[in-house]
């Protein structure tokens, strides 16, 4: 697996050791002092090494005690949970790049005129549903295609149905 930051070689370890030998990592005293100082929601995405996705697993509110856990249960969930992808094989790893994003908090937007697809990560919700869509998505160019595939997500017909409530969120992208 690829990736040169630390908490993206943090995930792939976690990945790894999860997958060749079941063992869920514990977090480390080599691992940089922020990992766990920091509370925050955080997404795990796998690439195969030409683009396509191999899957992507995350949180958008903090659900782990710091930042190191969040990212080890959300690593472990991106190689084996991801409802759109077989468990990640060994034979893959030298096929997949690995990054992690780190969240801010989620805020309400009053207008579509306050989002920017490159900039902002959004989430939709209509009751119960939501949608969550990373910003800086490769083919994601309008704020319109990111509402529809967030709301896609969602179960919500955009732009039949309107989301209730629109939140934006930036990111911290590690490669």
């Amino acid at each position: 697996m690829k990736g040169e930051h630390p908490y993206v070689k943090w995930a792939i370890d976690v990945i790894e050791n999860y997958i060749l030998h079941g063992i869920k990592l514990e977090p480390h005293e080599r691992l940089p002092r922020e990992l766990f100082e920091r509370r925050a929601g955080a997404f795990v995405t796998l690439h195969k090494l030409d683009g396509s996705l191999r899957g992507c697993i995350g949180t958008y509110l903090p659900t782990q005690p710091n930042l190191a856990l969040e990212i080890r249960e959300n690593a472990i969930a991106a190689s084996t949970r991801d409802p759109r992808f077989e468990p990640v094989r060994p034979e893959e790893f030298d096929e997949i790049e690995v990054s992690v994003d780190v969240l801010s908090e989620p805020e309400p937007v009053s207008s579509i005129d306050e989002l920017d697809p490159k900039k902002y990560g959004i989430i939709v919700v209509s009751g119960p549903r939501r949608g969550l869509l990373l910003p800086d998505i490769e083919g994601v160019d309008s704020v319109e295609e990111q509402i529809r595939i967030a709301s896609l997500k969602a179960g919500i017909f955009y732009p039949y149905e309107k989301p209730e409530r629109i939140y934006r969120f930036t990111v911290e992208r590690y490669h």
